[in-house]
């Protein structure tokens, strides 16, 4: 397999892997990931998550309006400009997203353990710091 088959091979893989992952969420994808984002990095405007999650305002602008109605965010003035809001992650909306990593990560667990032999799992196990350092490297982090 030469590197251009192996790249569209691994995009393709990877992003069926994600999406079938995903598919155990019991919320919407678009709040999860901006749950996730607030978690991990803090405070952000819709902009800010907008581009993030490379979509349009206008679809995190709804996601933001439900995660604000269901308490899993909550938002504040922003400090320096003040036709914006800042978004905060809330303590429910940390549990909420605990439960939804902890339910992909049983999901991601079982179809391993039922898919996978004992040198299979290894040989994964063995790729996972090979994925995060190209994923460094594609990020930029």
């Amino acid at each position: 397999m030469d590197d251009d088959a192996l790249a569209e091979e691994l995009r393709q893989v990877i992003g069926e892997l994600v999406r079938a992952v995903r598919g155990a969420d019991t919320m919407p994808s678009g709040e999860a990931a901006i749950l996730g984002h607030l978690d991990r990095g803090g405070p952000r405007t819709t902009a800010d998550l907008a581009h993030l999650r490379r979509v349009t305002h206008q679809a995190t602008a709804k996601s933001v309006k439900e995660l604000l109605g269901d308490g899993l965010v909550r938002a504040e003035p922003h400090p320096s400009d003040g036709r914006k809001l800042l978004l905060h992650i809330t303590d429910t909306g940390r549990a909420r997203l605990r439960r939804e990593r902890a339910q992909r990560a049983d999901w991601l667990n079982a179809a391993i353990r039922d898919t996978l032999g004992p040198d299979e799992q290894r040989q994964l196990r063995e790729c996972v710091p090979l994925l995060a350092r190209l994923t460094a490297q594609i990020t930029g982090q």
